[in-house]
């Protein structure tokens, strides 16, 4: 019997020795995940390339639109970001910069050069005109075999070239997209955090992507016609 005893005793002392080990041992992970492209991403291309420049970006949905908003449109300025890293990678157009001119016109005379900036062709202007996000759950026998949550997004934006000359929207286009994330949690273990802010992202890159995508198609299918 005390040899039983002073098994188990020891079985436990090496139990509580690996739970103190481990405990005390701290692991770092780190992925790189591939971000989303345009489809003529890094593509060859001889044709005319327009100068463009990016416009006005709004958001004309109800989120973040409530009398607790900070008035800064959040969600279209990362927008525009978006849309003016995807028409660049096109390599369809030539991009100019306007809401950097004053670091840009220091850095030129901090070289000494005289500044020869382009004019813009074309305008492109954008408008967020559906966003909504949901969450959902289930549980199984009452969560004691697993419970699961299933976060989702959706997002639809309008895009209009418009003829800096004459004022005239020559193109319109538009693009949706729907992004969702699922976890599910064994024995009651389910996570219980709330929305995952970064789908916000997800899914505008993915409604921006098809949109920039038709603009694209249509260059090269004559349907959209620009001058240099």
């Amino acid at each position: 019997g005390n040899y039983f005893f002073r098994e188990r005793r020891s079985y436990l002392q090496f139990i509580l020795i690996c739970f103190v080990l481990l405990s005390g041992c701290a692991t770092e992970r780190s992925t790189v995940i591939e971000p989303s492209r345009v489809e003529r991403f890094g593509t060859r291309y001889h044709g005319i390339k327009t100068t463009l420049v990016v416009g006005k970006f709004n958001n004309n949905t109800n989120y973040r639109q409530g009398i607790f908003s900070s008035g800064i449109d959040q969600l279209g300025n990362q927008a525009k970001t978006i849309l003016k890293t995807h028409l660049q990678q096109t390599n369809r157009f030539k991009l100019v910069d306007r809401e950097n001119l004053s670091e840009i016109g220091q850095e030129a005379k901090f070289r000494g050069s005289n500044q020869n900036i382009s004019g813009a062709r074309y305008a492109v202007t954008g408008s967020i005109a559906e966003f909504g996000r949901k969450e959902t759950g289930d549980r199984t026998l009452f969560g004691l075999f697993g419970r699961g949550k299933e976060q989702a997004a959706y997002s639809k934006v309008m895009l209009h070239i418009v003829d800096v000359d004459t004022s005239e929207v020559i193109y319109s286009t538009q693009g949706a997209g729907e992004y969702s994330l699922s976890h599910r949690g064994i024995l009651g273990t389910g996570g219980t955090a709330g929305y995952d802010a970064t789908l916000n992202g997800k899914v505008l890159n993915l409604s921006i992507t098809e949109a920039v995508n038709n603009i694209v198609r249509d260059l090269e299918r004559g349907i959209l016609q620009v001058k240099e």
